[in-house]
């Protein structure tokens, strides 16, 4: 029985979001790809439909989005799924492709019945220190995987990087960097490190989310929590128990009598008359040779932890970001004052889900 089950691995996914239908058409090539082990998807389901069979039959991927709409399935609850996962009798990934609390907080019942997880969803590794705890922990007990790599720079390798620098043996010192695509592009628009051009900030932030580089309500980029999670999760894996994302300074960029606006549109009509901060810190560090850019840095020999306005060189990686690129350089004791430096796209549908099919690999590689 061991040999035949691992012909088979099924898979069931959570959320079909934009990064999930670009995993979905990602696993559906690599299913083509690689015949053995053979990918099944035995269940799949958005926050409203699910499609599955009680006999974990194989679910077709053509036109899989709209036999799904028409399912008379609502989804299952997690513990009920967390069983049906684990009475199909072959080895099972689960894939959240979601940003759920509620999921997350499943991992380890999932994790400790022996399903393994690949995920982008920073929320299961930037919550409280215990859910961390919790998940790894089961892991380690039921010998299943978990991995994260697109909670952290979409598809860039930042993850299994900092992984390899610990476990190797070396010493992280400092990671610092641009982790948020959103802030990226504002800064890079607002300040450029050409020093020419750069509009007003409240029009930089309506162009960002007319571009789609915000979020519906652009405060829930600019309150620095996006940029607090992943920072959170890098300081864990770098050795520190950080308890959570604002358990250190983060530095908001929504001005205090613009927080309680009703809505997004509300803030953007009313955030011009709040411009001149921002066009003050702007010429500031344009009066030092300098630009201004949104970064996250964690000191580990001094545990510092923060996310804010830091002003760079324009000969500095930082300064020179185009786009909406993410930047993150790893200063360890190995590679001495010159940091290791991973830069690229840190968001978008295809990127991300190419971190999430590259785990499953991984955990393919282990498993089957």
């Amino acid at each position: 029985m061991a040999a035949t089950s691992v012909r088979q691995v099924n898979i069931a996914i959570i959320g079909l979001g934009g990064v999930g239908k670009c995993f979905l058409s990602q696993l559906e090539q690599l299913a083509a790809r690689r015949p053995s082990p053979k990918l099944v998807v035995t269940y799949i389901c958005t926050s409203k439909k699910a499609l599955y069979s009680t006999d974990h039959v194989a679910i077709d991927f053509r036109d899989l989005p709209s036999t799904l709409a028409a399912s008379p399935h609502a989804p299952l609850p997690l513990p009920k799924l967390a069983d049906f996962l684990g009475t199909s009798g072959s080895k099972t990934v689960l894939v959240d492709n979601t940003s759920s609390q509620d999921v997350a907080d499943a991992y380890p019942l999932f994790l400790g019945r022996g399903i393994s997880i690949v995920t982008p969803n920073k929320k299961a590794f930037s919550g409280p220190y215990k859910l961390w705890q919790d998940i790894f922990a089961a892991a380690a007990q039921s010998g299943a995987k978990v991995y994260h790599e697109s909670s952290v720079g979409a598809g860039l390798p930042v993850i299994s990087t900092l992984k390899d620098l610990v476990d190797t043996g070396d010493e992280v010192t400092k990671i610092e960097g641009v982790f948020s695509g959103t802030m990226s592009f504002l800064f890079n628009s607002f300040a450029p490190a050409s020093g020419s051009g750069g509009g007003r900030w409240s029009a930089e932030v309506k162009k960002a989310k007319e571009l789609g580089y915000t979020e519906p309500d652009p405060r829930d980029d600019l309150n620095g929590l996006d940029v607090a999670r992943k920072l959170t999760i890098l300081a864990r894996l770098a050795g520190l128990p950080v308890e959570s994302p604002t358990s250190f300074p983060v530095q908001s960029l929504i001005p205090k009598e613009l927080e309680s606006a009703a809505s997004g549109d509300e803030f953007l009509e009313k955030l011009p008359a709040f411009d001149a901060q921002m066009e003050e810190t702007k010429a500031e560090a344009e009066r030092e040779g300098k630009v201004v850019r949104f970064v996250g840095s964690i000191d580990v020999a001094t545990k510092q932890v923060r996310v804010g306005l830091e002003k760079f060189d324009l000969s500095h990686p930082i300064a020179a970001l185009k786009g909406s690129d993410n930047i993150i350089s790893f200063y360890t004791k190995r590679y001495g004052s010159n940091p290791l430096i991973i830069q690229g796209a840190g968001a978008g549908g295809d990127v991300t889900a190419m971190g999430v099919t590259s785990d499953l690999l991984k955990v393919l590689s282990q498993i089957a």
